[in-house]
């Protein structure tokens, strides 16, 4: 059976971003799902898309042990490369938050969720990837984290931190992890760093760390 989270936790809610694309024979999809579960267990809500790929993945890891899921889907009549409702994770889901276009949808996936785990994925994953970081950094200290799995983001932020103006504490706002125990650890350490912080001075988020 999960654990309870305790309420007053600041993280209890983790967002699943990745390729809609990933088999299921794929190293990926086995790390997410695995992840997923363990998350689960511990007493996480794990949130998605709705879709299949990694998205699917964290859903089927998460129910594998009786954990609480989430997606927030839309069904797009335009948009042939979008993947859509996927009815198998559907099924699994305890909650389904529908909503009318990508937008929306990836701005629910944020409100849905207290921190993000971001696999390997397409344009539709860095532009997930991307949104979660500016408002990281904007709202520093109040923000939601982000978590980068697998090693090939060693060489993207390495990449980016030589091309572009990535400041110190934008680099603050996500830790890389390879590994299930490596996550779940970066996530304490979040916690932990949040819990540090006095927030009873923001109007916004009172005495509650985590924010957009």
């Amino acid at each position: 059976m999960p654990k309870t989270l305790d309420p007053s936790r600041l993280i209890k809610r983790v967002a699943f971003f990745g390729d809609a694309q990933t088999p299921k024979d794929h190293q990926d999809y086995q790390d997410a799902f695995n992840t997923a579960q363990d998350l689960a267990t511990e007493g996480y809500t794990i949130v998605n898309g709705g879709g299949p790929g990694i998205m699917d993945a964290s859903t089927q890891g998460a129910e594998s042990v009786g954990g609480t899921t989430t997606a927030v889907t839309f069904a797009p009549k335009y948009a042939a490369s979008f993947e859509g409702r996927y009815l198998k994770n559907l099924g699994q889901v305890d909650k389904e938050v529908i909503t009318n276009n990508y937008i929306e949808r990836m701005f629910s996936l944020i409100e849905e969720s207290d921190a993000f785990i971001i696999f390997r994925g397409g344009s539709g994953t860095l532009s997930e990837f991307g949104t979660v970081w500016v408002l990281a950094n904007i709202y520093y200290g109040h923000h939601k984290p982000f978590l980068l799995f697998g090693n090939q983001w060693w060489q993207i932020i390495d990449v980016l931190q030589h091309n572009m103006n990535i400041d110190p504490q934008e680099m603050k706002c996500f830790k890389i992890v390879e590994t299930k125990e490596e996550a779940l650890k970066a996530l304490e350490q979040f916690e932990w760093e949040f819990s540090q912080i006095d927030h009873s001075h923001c109007k916004h988020c009172g005495e509650k760390a985590v924010m957009l």
